[in-house]
């Protein structure tokens, strides 16, 4: 047996040492690169995949809104040029409805997800069924019979449709944080392994597990910024669906919605309610003789005096054009919304004035109270507005509130 000197046993047992730490810092290497790879796969799917999804559903979710809103107005058109545009935008929303869906199937999909979307399939063909069928009746000029399709069949299913939006969106926020979730877990089991395979390897995981750091910071700052982007979207289409996009006062949709509130509450507890009809007089000639951008600041600034008028409880809504409705509530009879509606003239004939343009705003105003001039919201409504038209044929030198009757 041929004995090994002492000095070439310590150098082989050095090179084994060696050896070892530049095994174990490989594999501290690969097994820190593997899981940045992971890591780098779940943020992409975070970023990418799955927010690219949400957007997509949200410009979706819009989509089917105007279609629906579209189809409102056209049930409520009598102007066959508008209606024709309403269509218009109908099949433009509808065109843009079915590529969003597309969109989100040409990503992929697990079969749960599938199974999902198949299902929802099956609730957007009854949707366009529906609606083709009030498109038929207000073709055929039944309007009434399309109105009530749209109000108590098209409208809760789309609403059906929008709630199965809402869910697909937040299952992919989940999915968001799941994903973060499993970046944090496999960030522990690479620092966790880094520090049992010794104190030099310690030192290349710690740059690793900086480096990892940093770039997890970089994306979750990143999933951050969309997911606040995601969250002023969605306050976007809140505000668009529930607002006028000009003078910035509740909608017809939005007003409906509070005055059927009220009448609830009122007759619950037996209070009453005015109904203020107002249309601007000589509005077309303001557009024709100083242009639309005029005609759009009368408007904001009909609307902020309005507002000014009337106390914050109640509703200053826009109806279209130059139409406005104000809801007053807890009113104690007709005399307070006549004194209401006189502020309202005296107001605007008092204060509206533009630059050097010298033009003067009056308007024709229409009451109506609950319960005593109907019994719910579109009686109220129709009675304001002929109110408002029998004010708008008088003589202007003798202007009054009329009565509904």
């Amino acid at each position: 047996m041929i004995a090994v000197p002492a000095p070439h046993l310590s150098l082989v047992s050095t090179g084994v040492a060696f050896a070892a730490l530049i095994a174990l810092i490989g594999g501290l290497t690969i097994n820190g690169l593997w899981q940045l790879r992971t890591l780098g796969d779940h943020l992409r799917t975070v970023v990418e995949h799955h927010n690219r999804k949400i957007d997509i559903i949200t410009q979706t979710q819009v989509a089917a809104h105007v279609r629906t809103n579209t189809l409102f107005h056209m049930a409520l058109e009598t102007d066959p040029f508008a209606r024709d545009a309403y269509f218009l935008a109908f099949n433009r929303a509808g065109f843009q409805v079915g590529s969003g869906r597309k969109a989100l199937r040409d990503l992929g999909f697990t079969p749960h997800e599938q199974a999902y979307f198949d299902a929802q399939t099956l609730l957007v063909e009854r949707i366009q069924a529906r609606q083709e069928t009030v498109i038929d009746h207000l073709m055929a000029e039944r309007r009434a019979e399309a109105h009530r399709l749209l109000v108590t069949r098209v409208i809760p299913i789309q609403d059906r449709f929008n709630t199965q939006l809402a869910d697909m969106r937040a299952r992919y926020h989940a999915a968001n944080l799941a994903a973060q979730t499993q970046v944090q877990v496999s960030y522990r089991k690479t620092l966790l392994l880094t520090l049992g395979l010794g104190l030099g390897a310690t030192l290349l995981a710690l740059g690793i597990a900086w480096r990892t750091l940093r770039q997890a910071r970089l994306h979750r700052a990143q999933i951050h910024a969309q997911l606040e982007e995601l969250e002023q979207s969605r306050s976007a289409l809140r505000e668009e669906a529930t607002h006028d996009p000009l003078t910035g006062l509740a909608n017809r949709r939005l007003f409906y919605d509070r005055l059927q509130q009220a009448i609830r509450h009122a007759r619950r507890y037996g209070g009453q309610l005015g109904l203020l009809y107002i249309d601007l007089d000589r509005f077309k000639a303001i557009n024709d003789d100083h242009g639309h951008h005029v005609g759009d600041a009368v408007l904001t600034e009909v609307a902020r005096q309005l507002l000014d008028c009337v106390r914050g409880s109640d509703t200053v809504a826009r109806l279209g054009g130059d139409e406005f409705v104000v809801l007053l509530e807890g009113v104690q009879g007709r005399e307070d919304c006549l004194a209401a509606a006189r502020k309202i003239e005296e107001t605007l004939a008092r204060n509206t004035l533009f630059d050097e343009l010298g033009i003067e705003v009056e308007a024709s105003i229409g009451q109506a109270v609950f319960p005593e001039d109907g019994n719910d919201e579109d009686a109220l409504m129709r009675r304001a507005d002929a109110a408002m038209y029998r004010v708008k044929s008088r003589d202007l030198s003798q202007r009054q509130v009329a009565l509904p009757f």
